[in-house]
């Protein structure tokens, strides 16, 4: 597993990997949402700063001599005291067992309980988090862009 901490020069691929994921956590909406890029929603951006950002980060390796050629960040997630504030993977790398790794590095990091909020609709994401022991606790209306999202909060104690 490749999971370390974020450095500055990976914001311009955090911010890709937002872009490429952020509609797919609203997929199952019955309204339709235009992205508001991470780099421009002030309040995100600022909660995502604060927190421990974590990258995932896939190498490459030269088959002929064994040797590193280079890395890409395939996924992020951050924490923030007992809460998960992101988990995004490059839809690229979905399926590969990016996102339960990085979920798992960051119950290891956590104390106590944990937190998370999800989208009600985003049932995959809702299965994943159940398995490993999440549970819904408060249904609550937000935002994204502007409109209207009924959203979870998950709690695994």
């Amino acid at each position: 597993m490749n999971i370390r901490l974020i450095n500055d020069d990976d914001f311009p691929v955090i911010f890709d990997i937002y872009a490429s994921s952020k509609l797919d956590e609203l997929r199952f909406e019955t309204t339709h949402f235009e992205l508001l890029p991470l780099e421009h929603d002030e309040v995100r951006l600022a909660e995502l700063k604060e927190s421990d950002i974590y990258v995932y980060v896939y190498v490459y390796e030269d088959e002929c001599v064994g040797e590193s050629e280079g890395e890409s960040v395939v996924g992020y997630a951050a924490l923030f005291g007992s809460e998960i504030r992101a988990l995004f993977v490059r839809p690229s790398a979905r399926g590969k067992g990016v996102g339960k790794d990085l979920l798992e590095f960051l119950l290891r990091k956590a104390v106590g309980g944990i937190t998370l909020y999800v989208a009600k609709t985003n049932t995959p994401a809702k299965q994943l988090y159940q398995h490993y022991g999440f549970k819904v606790t408060t249904e609550f209306e937000t935002q994204y862009n502007g409109m209207p999202v009924l959203a979870n909060k998950m709690v695994r104690n």
